[in-house]
């Protein structure tokens, strides 16, 4: 087993790992260019990500799902130095010696991408020696980064990968702060360290909690915040804080550098995405009138199980809201979720995101999509197959900042992609093959492509797709 690792290693890289925590637990928002990193933060953790090696492939005879709605029966996709090279039908040219591969009876759509995970952060096994997401010394915490919490072997990377065809994911602090600190995207490959799985070029992301969790783990302890207006003081004095911070930097003497106010001057600044952990309308509302008072651009609101109250409002404002299928009820502020929620916020002409929170359901997205549109037809909302599959596609990579590399099948875009056994809207399909920049990393009929974490060597059912 230890050869088979090493062998591993020598091909491309080192093995696989990840995991998640579930809402109940650890519950914690549109579009922004990559940007390039202020001064003090150019060499800090870069990226070390390279590509698997791959080769010129084409998928022939298969039902495509591109990513942005469209569909197309019976075509070719060609993938070539790691990049899509071109999309289309049963006529599409190909080059003479690549690797065919037929996709007759089967799908692809673009590499699937969670928007809300704790891999890494949360690992299994799940003990308390790996609890590592919330850091709940304080409700301000934005000078954390995740991703210095996060352990590249955790098994859940490799099941995400195998059973889920999750190329490309965010790992987000948990919510017991009002400012819970950096996000980190990841591609999901098989690496030592977590440099080497970071997005190359994807923004930071900054997470924020509001409602119930903050308030019910500070307000325990005696301490600001103990109520909902006591969430929104605190919120508001650490803007103003930052907005004072920000001012002075250009001075004769500028301020001592805070890297607390380093994450908030990046939100500010527009290079830090904004994922706002919400449930209420009415507290979304207002988290929007904040952003407003102090210049800041929410790009997603995580779970927003009320949003389909505020559809309207969050399709003008274009704002995404990554939710459940059907997850509800598991605190007060869950109560009144309905599964109908994704569908009217497409209905609404909203940004729609189906994203996991949990270690398990990571590994089955396309399922919760599924039901999520299944739920909306049910009530006479129509949305195709190739629109619910942009939930978690293109949507999410829109919302991390990463949409002009990934999340749809178009030429030059990063080959991230995965080949279904059938329509991946059925409960029945499972990922066949799944690339990332144009390598194969998963093969369902190929045990040696099975990535095994090296935690999990010597383990029983090691190299099993789990």
């Amino acid at each position: 087993m230890r050869i088979r690792a090493l062998l591993a290693l020598a091909a491309g890289g080192s093995l696989m790992a990840g995991c998640a925590a579930t809402a109940a637990n650890t519950n914690s928002a549109s579009s922004a260019p990559p940007v390039k990193a202020s001064k003090s933060e150019v060499t800090a953790f870069p990226s070390t990500y390279k590509a698997y090696p791959s080769v010129p492939t084409a998928i022939t005879g298969v039902t495509i799902f591109d990513g942005e709605g469209g569909r197309i029966d019976k075509g070719t996709v060609f993938m070539a130095g790691g990049k899509i090279t071109s999309v289309g039908g049963p006529d599409t040219a190909i080059p003479a010696e690549v690797t065919i591969v037929d996709g007759s009876g089967k799908y692809v759509t673009p590499g699937i991408i969670d928007v809300h995970s704790h891999l890494g952060d949360y690992p299994t096994p799940s003990v308390s020696a790996h609890s590592d997401g919330n850091e709940a010394t304080s409700p301000v915490t934005p000078e954390v980064w995740a991703e210095h919490s996060v352990w590249p072997q955790d098994p859940g990377f490799s099941r995400a990968l195998a059973n889920g065809g999750i190329t490309s994911l965010q790992i987000l602090p948990g919510s017991a702060n009002l400012f819970g600190g950096r996000s980190v995207t990841l591609k999901n490959v098989s690496a030592r360290t977590v440099q080497a799985m970071k997005f190359p070029g994807a923004p930071y992301g900054m997470k924020m909690a509001c409602g119930e969790n903050p308030k019910r783990v500070y307000g325990g302890r005696n301490r600001m915040p103990s109520t909902r207006m006591g969430n929104l003081a605190l919120n508001r004095q650490t803007w103003i804080d930052a907005q004072e911070y920000r001012s002075k930097r250009n001075d004769a003497k500028p301020p001592k550098r805070d890297l607390a106010k380093e994450t908030l001057v990046g939100v500010l600044d527009g290079e830090i995405l904004v994922h706002n952990h919400c449930y209420r309308a009415d507290e979304l509302n207002q988290i929007i009138d904040m952003s407003k008072e102090f210049g800041y651009k929410v790009t997603a609101f995580h779970h927003a199980i009320e949003s389909y109250k505020i559809a309207d409002i969050l399709a003008k404002e274009d704002i995404c809201s990554a939710v459940w299928a059907d997850w509800w009820g598991f605190k007060m502020e869950a109560y009144d979720g309905i599964p109908e929620n994704a569908a009217l916020l497409q209905n609404a002409g909203a940004c729609v995101i189906i994203h996991s929170d949990d270690e398990n359901q990571i590994q089955r997205l396309n399922q919760e999509a599924s039901k999520a549109l299944s739920n909306g037809r049910a009530m006479g909302i129509e949305i195709s197959d190739a629109q619910a599959i942009q939930w978690i596609t293109l949507n999410p990579a829109k919302a991390m900042g990463i949409d002009s590399m990934t999340g749809s099948l178009k030429p030059g875009k990063m080959a991230d992609l995965v080949l279904w056994n059938g329509n991946p809207l059925s409960v029945y399909s499972r990922p066949e093959k799944v690339w990332i920049d144009g390598a194969l990393l998963f093969d369902s009929g190929d045990p040696k492509r099975r990535p095994v974490s090296d935690f999990e060597l010597g383990q029983p059912g090691e190299g099993d797709v789990k």
